[in-house]
């Protein structure tokens, strides 16, 4: 007996909320979307997370719950002229749904042309996305969408998976499976439950074409009865199969962390490792560059200010240069700034300033730091007693630039790195009689 074309996943796929597995923060009883759903007023949204967690399933729920048109289009392969003629379809119908999956591959001219439709409510709008929206949604699209975000499937998720496809899919059903171990398919998945599903099958199909499980006619009964599922059976398919990883596959947000981690660790050997892993896994290789930029700031600082410059070039060189050169460039950046002397003093400055601006609210500026571009302004005093710093000694004026209730107040305090130290210096000379540095 075969297995059929459609895979497992699209066999298996549930038809309601209550049948799918993981995503309970969305899905469980009295949840936004549940109630959305049940209410029939279903608002634009986009589904956010990462590959084989139910975003294509929510989207089909939907339309079969509220019975409404769907529509369904690929980002990698549709135009703005895909979209038009749906567009076109939807008019002559009511609460057609549009589902897009990988929205964020769509560029501007394309979400562009949803925008109308989405306004007036011609469609409903569900996009999927493994990119964060807020860098990859031009923000007119994003202001009309409700973004959930979708977790990865964790074990006991994956494992629930896993038993419900053997005693819910038609053919799995009729075949004589005993599930002996899980740690193979759950750690090759990587909380992708597409790819987990995939794996099972191919196990099993595996398994039936090494003879296991058949009847053997001679002696009339069942040789090795069952077809066990352990991992070495597994990791033999997943060797034959599949590749090891899947673009945002195994442990997606895991990895990135412990990239970040190691480099903040100042382990150029653990962060250029967590880096080959990405790219293994087919990871879009501007989201990596986008987080080194990130780093160099939040993380070194002025302890280095050229880690930002090298972490902002390298950002630039590989939106140019493809892969596979774009990896050195990469892997030059990360043992750079894996190697730099750390500081989050800036970091640190920036939170404390919002803070105090959150307790103190918008407190005037003080007259003689103001503009005083009319005669008007120049009466009421604005710029007056206003001290160039270019016209003192060390270019350097000493005057007050907080407004009067936040005199004296120190937000930025260098770190003690040397280039930091010399800041500190700089600062503890002319400041010293007005912070302590």
């Amino acid at each position: 007996m075969a297995t059929s074309t459609t895979p497992l996943a699209e066999r298996i796929r549930p038809t309601s909320l209550a049948g799918l597995v993981g995503q309970k923060h969305l899905t469980q009883e009295n949840s936004i979307l549940q109630k959305a759903i049940e209410s029939g007023r279903v608002p634009s949204m986009i589904l956010w997370g990462p590959p084989g967690v139910g975003k294509t399933t929510i989207a089909h729920i939907i339309a079969e719950t509220v019975a409404a048109p769907f529509y369904e289009l690929s980002a990698i392969s549709s135009g703005v002229k895909d979209i038009r003629e749906v567009l076109d379809l939807a008019k002559k119908q009511t609460g057609a749904i549009l589902f897009i999956d990988e929205i964020h591959r769509f560029n501007k001219s394309q979400q562009d042309a949803l925008l109308g439709a989405v306004e007036k409510g011609t469609i409903t709008l569900i996009g999927a996305t493994t990119e964060n929206p807020s860098f990859e949604v031009n923000a007119a699209l994003l202001s009309r969408c409700q973004v959930y975000n979708l977790k990865s499937l964790d074990k006991n998720d994956l494992e629930d998976l896993i038993k419900l496809s053997i005693k819910k899919d038609e053919w799995l059903s009729s075949l004589p499976i005993e599930l002996k171990e899980t740690e193979a398919l759950i750690r090759i998945s990587g909380g992708d439950g597409r790819k987990i599903l995939n794996l099972l099958e191919l196990t099993v199909q595996h398994l039936l074409n090494q003879g296991v499980g058949r009847q053997n006619k001679k002696e009339g009964k069942t040789k090795d009865a069952s077809l066990q599922i352990t991992d070495q059976a597994v990791l033999e398919v997943a060797h034959q199969k599949i590749a090891l990883y899947d673009k945002k596959g195994e442990q997606h947000y895991d990895i990135i962390s412990a990239f970040i981690k190691s480099m903040r660790g100042s382990d150029p050997n653990a962060a250029v490792y967590w880096l080959a892993r990405m790219i293994e896994g087919g990871e879009d290789l501007k989201f990596i560059a986008r987080r080194l930029v990130i780093f160099a700031s939040e993380d070194i600082g002025n302890a280095n200010p050229n880690a930002l410059l090298l972490a902002n070039t390298t950002f630039d060189a590989v939106t140019k240069i493809g892969y596979p050169e774009s990896r050195i460039i990469l892997s030059q950046c990360v043992t750079y700034l894996a190697s730099c002397p750390k500081s989050n003093a800036s970091y640190l400055a920036i939170g404390q300033a919002q803070r105090l601006v959150q307790q103190t609210g918008d407190l005037p500026v003080p007259l003689h730091l103001r503009n005083a571009p009319t005669k008007l302004m120049q009466s009421m005093g604005y710029g007056k007693e206003y001290q160039y710093a270019h016209d003192f000694d060390g270019h350097f004026a000493g005057q007050e630039y907080f407004p009067d209730e936040l005199a004296g107040t120190k937000l930025y305090d260098p770190g003690p790195t040397p280039r930091e130290n010399d800041l500190r210096k700089y600062l503890k000379e002319n400041w010293k009689d007005k912070y302590k540095y």
